[in-house]
């Protein structure tokens, strides 16, 4: 299991600005400080304290954050519906467009995905693979 995931960001306002407008609604909660922005699952009773949460800060050697060639960080989301509004949401807030929402033939049938990027240019996929959801074929 992956236990969290950290980007580097120069503009941490404008980071927040698109990260707040879709991560929320995946359950993650903001807790702000002065090392940047920490998105995180709550911990409910019995769970590991340690979740997918996902941290937006300043570059620890100080030199101009960068986008990683080839990375990206994928979200899974309920619904087709739900990668349609948070892809909308996010562009709205700020992000670009890689790759609007919808099928792709590389991969399976039910495999629905959304990509952008966050202002530091930061490649994200929102993607739902619900089998009970109309396919690609159907």
């Amino acid at each position: 299991m992956i236990a969290y995931v950290t980007v580097g960001a120069d503009d941490i306002a404008r980071e927040e600005q698109f990260y707040s407008a879709f991560l929320p609604a995946l359950g993650y909660e903001l807790k702000e400080g002065p090392e940047g922005l920490s998105y995180t699952l709550p911990v409910g009773p019995g769970r590991s304290p340690v979740s997918s949460d996902y941290y937006v800060k300043p570059t620890f050697d100080g030199r101009p954050a960068s986008a990683g060639n080839g990375s990206m960080v994928a979200f899974e989301v309920r619904s087709q519906r739900q990668v349609r509004d948070l892809h909308a949401d996010a562009l709205s807030a700020g992000g670009s467009d890689e790759g609007q929402p919808g099928f792709r033939v590389d991969y399976g049938p039910h495999f629905y995905v959304g990509y952008l990027r966050d202002p530091q240019g930061n490649k994200i996929a929102l993607f739902s693979s619900d089998p009970n959801e109309p396919g690609r074929d159907g």
